[in-house]
């Protein structure tokens, strides 16, 4: 049982990170948008290089950035911003607190992109636009 349980919070230490990552890029994608609503394993392996500092802190990785950007500029329609908001939203739920959300949610400024909202486990992507 105890081996269970153990399972259980190294899987929701595991998740936490790239929910976080995940909650960054969402707020990413919410400013000016596109075509075809981008999908949840798009999002994932466009912020992938994220991971490590979200998980660890550090220094930002170049291709972390460059991914934030890259899910910015193609994000412009708002069932673009909306799907990235609901891939990071849906990673976010399995991250209990922790520095992941912080990390994550201070990635889009390391970045210097600009979002006009806060990034947290309880953004309404029905409210992006």
């Amino acid at each position: 049982m105890a081996a269970a349980a153990a399972t259980a919070s190294s899987s929701r230490r595991a998740l936490a990170p790239a929910a976080l990552l995940l909650l960054v890029v969402a707020a990413a994608a919410l400013l000016p948008a596109g075509a075809d609503a981008l999908s949840c394993s798009t999002v994932y392996s466009t912020l992938m290089p994220c991971l490590g500092y979200v998980q660890s802190g550090g220094a930002v990785p170049a291709d972390c950035c460059s991914g934030i950007q890259s899910l910015v500029s193609g994000a412009r329609a708002t069932a673009d911003r909306r799907a990235i908001c609901t891939c990071l939203k849906n990673v976010a739920a399995g991250a209990a607190g922790g520095p992941y959300i912080g990390r994550a949610a201070g990635l889009p400024g390391r970045c210097g992109v600009s979002l006009p909202f806060k990034i947290s486990p309880n953004m309404d992507c029905n409210s992006i636009n």
